[in-house]
C-alpha cells in the first residue's frame, strides 16, 4: 500500500528522519507515537506530499487514497450548514444529484426518450453510489459526533473551532479514503463521542495511521504502534500496552548488550594502551585497534520515561469540610444547566467530573470557584486556599514577561532550579523559558497557566481540562504530581486513563443534576455498562451531591438554643487554638532558622539547648493542631444538627 524506504528529512541543521523505513499494509492501524518534536504530524504531511522528503522515497499504489485530519482545518469557513459540508465527501453523487435534476426539470417540457434514457443511466450511476443514502449517512456521523438534530442544518460559521473539527472529521469518514491520517482526533471531542469514533475507527476497513496522546484511544484503536525515536520508525505489533511492555523488554536487552560491549571495548583499550610500545605485543594492539574502528557501536538506552520533579506545597490544613453547594439551580436565560443540585467536597476527595460537553461541566467549575451567580447556597470551608486552572485563566498571564519571570512572581517562594524543573515538566527547557508570553502559542500559555497553578500554596485545587496540550510524557508527569498531593482537586478531563490514575470519585451530569459515583473510572464504566443493559448490578453509594440524606426532625427551640451556644463555645475555643497554633508556628520557624547557623553547630551546648527546644515546641504544635482537628470535627457536627 505504501512503503517509505531510506527516508531522510531535515528542518533547517535538525535531522527529524534518517534513513528510516516503514511498510503499512491495507488493514494496518498504526498508532504513531514518541516524544513532543520527534516529527509525528511531519510524517504525517510529508505522506500526503505537503513536505518533501531530502532522500530516500514515499511509494503509493495508484489505487491509494488519502484522508488527512489536522489543526489546519480549523481555519475552514462558510455559511453552509454543516451537513452540506459533511456531504461535500460525496462530490460525485452530488454532481451526478444535480445532472438528474436538470434532466428532471427538462422532461417537464420536453418528454423525448432520449431524456428517459439519460435519467436511466444517472439513477443507475447514482444508485451505485448509495446516493441515496448519503444524507442519512452523512447525519449519522455527525450525530455521533456530538451534533443534535436541529444544529444540522445551523452554517459552519456559527459553530467554535473545536465544533468545525468535528465536521472536517465527518467530511473525511464519509469519504472512506484506503487510509485515514488522523492529527491529534480526540482533542475536540467529548467522552461520548471519543467513545464512538472508537467503534466506528475499530470497525473502518481501511488503514489508519493514528497521531495522539490519549493511550486508551490508541489501545482501542490502534493493532500496531510506530516509535519516532532518533530519526527512525521503530515498529511494535501490538498497541500502546503492547508496544510499553515491548519496549522495555527491548530496552532490558539493549542495555545488557552494550554494557557487554563496553566492557570489551574498555578491556581492549587497556590492552592497546599497555602492549602498543612492545615490540613482541605492537601487531596484537594494532589489530585490536583496528577492531575498535570497524566495532559497530551500540547505543545507550535513553532514559525518556518521565519523573515528576517537583513537589506541592501548602503549610494551610483546611477542615473537613471543603465546599458545600446547597439547591443550587442554574440558568441561561430559558437553558436549564442545574436544579435543586447539592455538592459535599471533603477534605482528601480526587474527583474526576466527566461527560458530554454542553452538560454544565464547566459551569460547575466556576460556580464552585464562586465565579458564577447563582440560586441556592455556597459555603467554602475553613481554611480553604483555592487554585483554579481554565482556559479563561490565560488572560492572567502578563504578556511581557519572560515564562521564568512568570512563574517567579506567582510567589511561590522556589528556587529557579526549582522552576525550571517544573518547566521541563512541562516542555519548555533550555532556552526557551526566556521567551516572552506574547510570542507563546494558545498551547503553549496554557501550560505556563497550568505550571503557575500547580506551584501555588493551594490546598484545593480546581482544574479544567488540564491535559489539553500535553503530550503522553507530560501527562504522566502530571499523573504523578496529582497522585503525590495531599490537598483536594476537582478536574474535568475526557482522558480517561489520566482520570483512572489520579480520580477516586466520579462526577456526572444527568437529567440537570449532578451525581456522584463513589469508585475509580474504570468501575464507573462498566457499573454505567450494566445499568445501559438493564442488568441487575450494586448500586452505587449516593452522597449529598445526588441524592438528599433522609429528612431528619428539627430540633426543638430549647434544643436548638442549647446547640447555639455548645457551637459558640466551641468556634471561641476554635479561634484561641488558631491564636496558639500561629504562635507556635512562628516559634518552630525561629527555632529552625537557629538551627540553620553555622555558629549553632560550632557549639555543642548551644546546639543541644536549641534542638531540645525545636523538638519541645514541635510537640506543643502537634498537639494543638490535633485539639484544632477535634474541634473543627464538633463544630461540623453541631453545624448538621442545627440545619
Amino acid at each position: 500500500m505504501i512503503s517509505i524506504n531510506n527516508l531522510q528529512f531535515h528542518f533547517g541543521s535538525r535531522t527529524l528522519y534518517e534513513d528510516a523505513n516503514l511498510h503499512i499494509k491495507p488493514k494496518d492501524k498504526i498508532g504513531l507515537v514518541g516524544l513532543n518534536g520527534t516529527g509525528k504530524s511531519t510524517l504525517l504531511r510529508l505522506l500526503v506530499g505537503e513536505y518533501k522528503p531530502d532522500g530516500g522515497s514515499i511509494q503509493m499504489s495508484r489505487e491509494t487514497t488519502l484522508g488527512f485530519l489536522n489543526q489546519d482545518l480549523l481555519s475552514y469557513d462558510t455559511h453552509e450548514s454543516i451537513l452540506n459540508v459533511a456531504m461535500q465527501a460525496f462530490e460525485e453523487a452530488i454532481q451526478l444529484q444535480h445532472q438528474i435534476d436538470e434532466v428532471l426539470h427538462q422532461m417537464e417540457t420536453d418528454y423525448q426518450d432520449e431524456h428517459i434514457d439519460k435519467l436511466a443511466r444517472l439513477q443507475e450511476h447514482f444508485e451505485a453510489l448509495d446516493g441515496y443514502n448519503m444524507q442519512i449517512k452523512a447525519e449519522e456521523i455527525l450525530e455521533g459526533l456530538g451534533f443534535t438534530t436541529q444544529e444540522l442544518q445551523q452554517p459552519l460559521k456559527t459553530f467554535s473551532g473545536g465544533w468545525r473539527m468535528r465536521v472536517m472529521l465527518a467530511k473525511i469518514l464519509l469519504q472512506k479514503p484506503s487510509l485515514l491520517l488522523l492529527d491529534e482526533p480526540t482533542n475536540h471531542l467529548d467522552l461520548p463521542s471519543i467513545k464512538w469514533i472508537e467503534n466506528y475507527l475499530s470497525a473502518y476497513e481501511g488503514a489508519l495511521v493514528i497521531v495522539s496522546h490519549d493511550r486508551e484511544f490508541l489501545d482501542r484503536t490502534t493493532n500496531v504502534t510506530v516509535e519516532v525515536s532518533g530519526g527512525k520508525l521503530n515498529v511494535y505489533a501490538g498497541n500502546y500496552s503492547f508496544y510499553l511492555e515491548e519496549k522495555e523488554l527491548r530496552n532490558e536487552i539493549q542495555k545488557g548488550a552494550y554494557e557487554n560491549q563496553q566492557q570489551q571495548i574498555k578491556q581492549a583499550e587497556q590492552f592497546i594502551a599497555r602492549f602498543k610500545a612492545k615490540a613482541t605485543k605492537a601487531k596484537q594492539a594494532q589489530s585490536r585497534m583496528k577492531a575498535l574502528d570497524k566495532m559497530e557501536r551500540i547505543e545507550d538506552v535513553a532514559g525518556d520515561a518521565p519523573v515528576v520533579n517537583f513537589k506541592f506545597q501548602f503549610t494551610v490544613q483546611p477542615g473537613r469540610n471543603i465546599l458545600r453547594l446547597e439547591n443550587v439551580s442554574k440558568s441561561y436565560g430559558e437553558k436549564l444547566i442545574f436544579q435543586n443540585t447539592h455538592v459535599n467536597i471533603e477534605r482528601g476527595d480526587k474527583i474526576a467530573l466527566i461527560g458530554a460537553n454542553g452538560k454544565g461541566k464547566s459551569t460547575l467549575m466556576r460556580i464552585i470557584a464562586g465565579d458564577e451567580p447563582i440560586k441556592g447556597e455556597r459555603q467554602l470551608g475553613h481554611n480553604v486556599i483555592m487554585a483554579f486552572y481554565a482556559q479563561h485563566q490565560l488572560e492572567s498571564l502578563h504578556v511581557e514577561n519572560e515564562i521564568l519571570q512568570e512563574m517567579v512572581q506567582a510567589g511561590s517562594r522556589r528556587t529557579e532550579m526549582e522552576l525550571r524543573g517544573v518547566l521541563g515538566s512541562f516542555l519548555f527547557t533550555g532556552d526557551t523559558v526566556f521567551k516572552k508570553i506574547k510570542v507563546l502559542s494558545g498551547g503553549e500559555k496554557s501550560r505556563v497557566a497550568l505550571a503557575k497553578t500547580l506551584i501555588s500554596e493551594a490546598n484545593f485545587l480546581l482544574l479544567d481540562e488540564p491535559t489539553n496540550h500535553l503530550d503522553m510524557q507530560s501527562v504522566n508527569i502530571l499523573i504523578q504530581a496529582l497522585e503525590q498531593y495531599e490537598g483536594t482537586f476537582v478536574v474535568i478531563s475526557h482522558d480517561r486513563y489520566f482520570v483512572e490514575n489520579v480520580a477516586n470519585k466520579i462526577w456526572y451530569i444527568e437529567d440537570h443534576v449532578l451525581k456522584e459515583y463513589p469508585g475509580t473510572y474504570h468501575e464507573y464504566e462498566y457499573w454505567m455498562e450494566q445499568r445501559d443493559k438493564g442488568l441487575k448490578r450494586p448500586t452505587p453509594q449516593q452522597t449529598a451531591s445526588n441524592a438528599k440524606a433522609p429528612a431528619k426532625p428539627k430540633p426543638t427551640p430549647s434544643q436548638q438554643q442549647e446547640l447555639e451556644q455548645e457551637l459558640k463555645k466551641v468556634n471561641q475555643k476554635l479561634k484561641q487554638v488558631e491564636g496558639l497554633v500561629n504562635e507556635l508556628e512562628g516559634k518552630l520557624k525561629n527555632c529552625e532558622s537557629k538551627l540553620a547557623l553555622p555558629s549553632t553547630y560550632a557549639d555543642p551546648n548551644a546546639l543541644h539547648e536549641a534542638t531540645q527546644q525545636f523538638n519541645k515546641i514541635k510537640g506543643q504544635l502537634d498537639k494543638e493542631q490535633g485539639a484544632w482537628e477535634q474541634l473543627m470535627l464538633q463544630a461540623d457536627e453541631l453545624e448538621n444538627q442545627l440545619k
